[in-house]
């Protein structure tokens, strides 16, 4: 769930600051929350039986979740193979039109979509629009707080990562992490998607714990005249067509498959800035409750979390690993904590590399 996960444009400080507040009161999932009725029966109900209730309340399921291509073709009909009586209407859309759609049916009085998916900013978005509902299910226990809300589980993760054609960089002159990209040999040789301040984000709370560490090292990645495109999945095809040497803002997940097929690319894994790809949460009235249980369920599963790893994603299921080596060896892990300081970081993001 990934090259096409855009986030949704600035949001006011403000805005931010009413999300944040919406989130941190739910922000550790605790058996003392209240639950609905429906979230209080998992507890002591199977998967199967579950299911059970699906077919008897028709047996649909409507998906408001931003998908790639390839997570469409695995997760959806692996759902399907598991569960045959469910019939699974996935609305493909980006994440901001699906939230801007779910916001639009709200109030007009509709509720059509049964489960919600998306990045960080996205769901957060529809937690303050108080569009979910409570989400308690028992497979969410194992999950660490900071990939869980009362509203939301995680299910998988992205990291933005360096990587270069190997085409354009001798060996033994490969970059050994971010501070290498400052070096003056780059110059005119990078390049990065415009909307990743997440990148700035992760170093300067994570790695340095110092905004103006983090702020005087891009900007002087930034006098290297970085390139910036629109796109991840066009940022790593553009990086194999050696339209610059170096991508520094490139997801960790879309090189193995390219690199299997013979692309000149490598990645480098031992840093990196991760944050939450992708979630799973029910719409508050949704139409089909029990199905749209189930999916949750599911997804975050040991069984579905090993879907999502063959799909090519980074599962956040602490006892799954991706099918390919895709999380860095450090990681500079952004969380629901950090959603209030978005916008800020995005300013500083584009005031150092002069983007509109």
């Amino acid at each position: 769930m990934h090259g096409r996960k855009n986030f949704v444009g600035s949001f006011e400080r403000g805005s931010f600051l009413r999300v944040f507040l919406a989130i941190l009161a739910f922000s550790i999932a605790s058996p003392a929350l209240p639950t609905s009725t429906a979230g209080a029966q998992t507890r002591a109900e199977s998967l199967d039986d579950l299911y059970e209730k699906a077919k008897k309340e028709g047996g649909k399921l409507t998906l408001y979740i931003a998908l790639s291509a390839r997570s469409s073709e695995v997760i959806l009909p692996a759902f399907k193979k598991r569960f045959p009586a469910v019939t699974i209407d996935h609305i493909d859309s980006t994440s901001d039109k699906l939230v801007t759609r779910a916001i639009t049916e709200a109030r007009g009085g509709r509720v059509i979509g049964d489960v919600f998916g998306g990045a960080l900013p996205y769901i957060a978005q529809m937690a303050e629009q108080k569009l979910l509902a409570p989400l308690a299910i028992p497979e969410a226990a194992v999950y660490p707080t900071s990939l869980k809300s009362r509203d939301w589980v995680a299910t998988d993760a992205q990291f933005f990562i360096i990587g270069w054609n190997t085409g354009l960089v001798k060996k033994g002159e490969e970059p050994r992490g971010f501070e290498d990209l400052a070096d003056p040999k780059w110059k005119g040789g990078l390049m990065g998607e415009p909307r990743d301040f997440q990148v700035l984000m992760g170093l300067a709370k994570q790695k340095y714990n110092s905004d103006e560490k983090a702020i005087n090292l891009l900007k002087r990645i930034a006098a290297n005249q970085a390139e910036f495109h629109r796109g991840h999945s066009q940022l790593v095809e553009l990086l194999v067509a050696g339209q610059r040497a170096v991508c520094f803002t490139c997801y960790s997940h879309h090189f193995p498959p390219r690199i299997k097929k013979g692309a000149p690319i490598q990645a480098l894994l031992t840093e990196g800035v991760g944050e939450i790809g992708g979630s799973v949460a029910i719409f508050k009235d949704a139409p089909h409750p029990n199905a749209a249980l189930l999916w949750a369920r599911w997804v975050i599963s040991e069984e579905g979390q090993r879907v999502y790893a063959e799909a090519g994603e980074t599962p956040t299921h602490p006892k799954v690993e991706p099918k390919e080596k895709t999380r860095p060896a450090t990681s500079y892990m952004l969380t629901v904590n950090d959603v209030v300081e978005f916008s800020q970081y995005e300013k500083l993001w584009k005031r150092i590399f002069e983007l509109k």
